[in-house]
């Protein structure tokens, strides 16, 4: 045999060898929640409305409701689902150590942290920007003001080098407090440690509410940045990524399609093509997914269409009250959009 036909099986080898491999890896972490019988989700600490633990001990929130809808779609039940609570500094290395399956905690898609940290964002689910809580200690307007205040802000956030470019950009100085979560920053405000604290506008309207004296504080209406918010997963695996950004895009084609708590079951007799898709009905994504049929009618089932989510966590029907602002839908003013599911 020539060397050439020698090393073309040699290449052929290698090929089978990666592309087996591969063809693992993609379906390695689905495979994996199946046979353990539950999904591993990181979540935040204890942010209120986005993912805590309520009087009973049950974790609550909109981030929460994503880990529900997931685990609908792979076991038709919600409520398998264990939650691992993580630090700013914990998060994305407790993922890239396969510690969770799916991290949704309030974290903001970068170039950085898909680039250098070997992840990838499943899709956005809340477009928020970091603003800033202040205390009514002096009148206060607009960001532009706090020249030379103490300001919280947590440590292994993109909010310290945003709060950083924004004082640099205004020529103005500031005195940074660091803080290790949000429950730190209230109490320094508290104790007058800090004059304001910075953070995304939606974590703002949640911890507002836990200061001794909330009507002597005012979140500010200036947004400094832009923090799209929503699960990541780990980069090496195809498969799963689809899984998650798919279903977080159900819920928002949901809403766009009618099919919400009320209505679910009546989607599989719809006489349109896009809900009988979205139905598994017509279609047969499920099984590209590993799935059922029916993952995205289960997902739904589980926490509502995208905006019932919303409203019920922190929106219209909580006590938090948050605007849905840019999280409408395209068709109605916002810029919530999901691929069509063709």
């Amino acid at each position: 045999m020539s060397v050439f036909g020698i090393r073309g099986l040699r290449a052929l080898a290698i090929g089978a060898a990666l592309f087996g491999s591969a063809g693992l890896a993609s379906a390695g972490t689905l495979d994996e929640v199946k046979k353990r019988g539950s999904l591993s989700c990181g979540v935040s600490q204890g942010l209120s409305g986005f993912s805590e633990k309520d009087a009973k001990g049950e974790w609550r929130g909109f981030d929460v409701d994503v880990c529900r809808a997931l685990a609908a779609a792979i076991f038709k039940d919600p409520s398998k689902v264990s939650y691992v609570p993580l630090s700013p500094t914990e998060r994305f290395e407790a993922l890239k150590a396969k510690k969770i399956d799916v991290l949704s905690r309030n974290s903001t898609w970068t170039f950085e942290r898909e680039a250098e940290l070997g992840l990838l964002f499943a899709g956005i689910a809340y477009h928020d920007g970091q603003g800033f809580l202040a205390m009514r200690k002096q009148p206060t307007t607009t960001a532009l003001e706090l020249g030379g205040a103490a300001i919280c802000v947590q440590d292994g956030t993109s909010t310290r080098p945003n709060l950083a470019d924004f004082f640099k950009t205004n020529s103005m100085t500031y005195r940074e407090v660091l803080v290790t979560s949000p429950a730190d920053a209230v109490k320094a405000l508290n104790e007058g440690r800090c004059d304001v604290f910075t953070a995304d506008q939606s974590a703002l309207y949640a911890e507002r509410l836990n200061l001794a004296k909330p009507d002597e504080a005012t979140i500010l209406a200036d947004v400094i940045s832009k923090e799209p918010l929503g699960p990541a997963v780990r980069a090496d695996d195809t498969r799963w990524f689809n899984l998650v950004k798919w279903t977080l895009f159900a819920l928002v084609n949901a809403e766009e399609l009618g099919i919400g708590t009320a209505t679910v079951e009546d989607a599989p007799k719809s006489a349109k093509p896009d809900v009988r898709r979205f139905a598994g009905v017509e279609g047969g994504f499920g099984k590209q997914l590993g799935l059922g049929e029916s993952w995205a009618l289960d997902a739904v089932r589980a926490v509502g269409h995208y905006g019932e989510m919303f409203e019920r966590n922190i929106g219209s029907q909580s006590r938090f009250g948050i605007p849905r602002g840019l999280n409408q839908l395209w068709s109605n003013g916002g810029v919530l959009y999901a691929p069509p599911m063709k």
